[in-house]
């Protein structure tokens, strides 16, 4: 591709209909995340009992209307989900290292299934907690290992572009969860938001069925010759795959392998018999810890996970009703959707921009752009001015749709080799886990500590202040960087080689 080719011609050109069918499938994990994330908030009245609606349900009648739940309560049901989210992180890494990429996608819709229907039954806080600690345990999980499969299948001129689709499918299942809240928080039929999340589950385990395994990580573990077949039918049978296949720096020559051979897709989802030659040694996540040379990798995608979280975007998706009902009683929830809506079209116009402009100066746009929203959030709440408050939401996510919400889940496989990149993902998505658990449980108390009126907001902004200096001083750039070797210098990757 040449420097000025336009953006569509390079799609066209890059892109099969069995990639679109992996991408979207694989994606549906994400989604879940979202989705979960957000399910609460439109209905928290009527799930806590706080308004009574007439019953209106297609469920059973001896499940109770709703779960009576004061705010401490409600911020434990809500957060424990990010518990679930820590736990599936850390464990994420080393399985989808040693099971591949295809099977720990697999067992994470094992946890969408179980949890939602514990979700949808519960009787009581207990059951509520429980399920979604469950439904938490997948999603943490997805949102490890389905960046590192896209990163690994998408044709490499355009990695930014679809591994911004990680975020815009969590910004669907926002979208789509609020939509169904708003007209859904009548009597029992909450129950229904929780039930549909199972019901994808289902649908997303049936359709991995047809997808392939990463064919990097065939090639690392098992063998190299099946991942170029594997990588030809993602790309094409015709295409090309041989700098591809060359830039994994692993030995894939195929030129023993056959054109009637070449033909043979196996199944999608089989995996040909380990090769030792071909598998490399993982690094888990104590190993990478202790090894200095993967430090500043780790440090660099700690602090930007931490970052997308600290400065408040999920104050926005999970409590932003009962926030800005006080100052928009009877629009709150319709603005909700407008919100996640732009934050879908912000995030899909967004996505070629990092490949543009830069991972790093994407970020730090965002950064910026929410901070200085927070601010203005604050005053508008503070002072009563409700056009200024519903602005800086929109804005606000819309900053945070630019840079903050896609490029994080990208860094890890740009910042180390692919021995470290599941120990890597899971370490900056446990630290984004916890920072979420500390939003979601400590927002309602600090607000109302602060005295409400939008006073938390201006914590936020000073998160983005420090965490964004220490981002600009601390990341390097990875745009147009062909591998870690010129991210962070040819000495460092000659002592992570040694």
């Amino acid at each position: 591709m040449t420097g000025d080719e336009p953006l569509y011609k390079s799609l066209i050109r890059d892109t099969t209909a069995y990639f679109v069918y992996i991408l979207l499938v694989a994606t549906l994990g994400p989604f879940q995340f979202g989705y979960h994330l957000a399910e609460l908030n439109a209905p928290q009245d009527v799930l806590t009992c706080k308004k009574i609606s007439p019953q209106q349900s297609a469920l059973p009648s001896s499940l109770p209307q709703c779960i009576p739940m004061n705010t401490v309560h409600f911020s434990v049901v809500t957060s424990i989900f990010t518990l679930g989210g820590l736990l599936g992180a850390l464990s994420a890494g080393p399985s989808c290292n040693r099971y591949g990429r295809l099977q720990t996608m697999r067992m994470t819709t094992v946890s969408f299934v179980l949890g939602s229907a514990l979700e949808t039954f519960a009787p009581n806080i207990g059951l509520m907690c429980f399920g979604r600690l469950v439904s938490g345990l997948g999603c943490g999980a997805a949102i490890v290992v389905v960046p590192i499969y896209i990163a690994e299948v998408a044709p490499p001129k355009e990695k930014g572009l679809f591994g911004a689709f990680t975020q815009i499918s969590i910004c669907l299942g926002i979208l789509v969860t609020q939509l169904l809240g708003y007209f859904m928080s009548k009597g029992n039929l909450w129950r229904i938001i929780l039930a549909i999340a199972g019901a994808i589950g289902l649908l997303h385990f049936a359709a991995l069925f047809f997808v392939s395994e990463s064919p990097k990580w065939l090639a690392e573990n098992r063998s190299p010759q099946h991942a170029r077949q594997i990588l030809r039918k993602i790309r094409d049978y015709k295409a090309d795959v041989d700098a591809e296949v060359k830039a994994w720096n692993i030995d894939a020559t195929a030129n023993d392998i056959s054109e009637e051979e070449s033909l043979l897709s196996g199944a999608p989802g089989s995996h040909a018999a380990p090769d030792p030659k071909a598998a490399t040694s993982s690094i888990g996540i104590w190993e990478a810890l202790a090894r200095p040379a993967y430090r500043p990798a780790i440090i660099a995608v700690i602090a930007v996970m931490s970052t997308q979280q600290l400065t408040g975007i999920n104050s926005i998706v999970m409590y932003s009703v009962s926030v800005l009902s006080t100052l928009l009683p009877t629009k709150a929830a319709l603005l909700v959707v407008f919100v996640s809506a732009l934050n879908v079209i912000m995030t899909v116009l967004g996505a070629p921009l990092s490949d543009k402009i830069g991972r790093k100066a994407s970020i730090l746009l965002s950064i910026a752009g929410m901070g200085t929203c927070s601010v203005l959030l604050a005053l508008g709440l503070l002072f009563g001015v409700q056009i200024l408050a519903a602005a800086a939401t929109l804005l606000f996510v819309a900053s945070f749709a630019l840079g903050l919400g896609p490029v994080p889940f990208m860094l890890a496989n740009e910042l180390v080799g692919p021995e470290a990149v599941g120990a890597t993902q899971s370490c900056g998505l446990a630290a984004n886990w916890i920072a979420t658990f500390l939003v979601s449980q400590f927002f309602p108390i600090v607000d109302k500590a602060l005295g409400g009126h939008g006073k938390v907001y201006f914590v936020f902004a000073g998160f983005a202040v420090a965490l964004g200096s220490f981002i600009a001083y601390w990341v390097p750039e990875t745009k147009g960087k062909s591998g870690i070797e010129e991210v962070w210098g040819r000495r460092e990757a000659r002592e992570r080689m040694e």
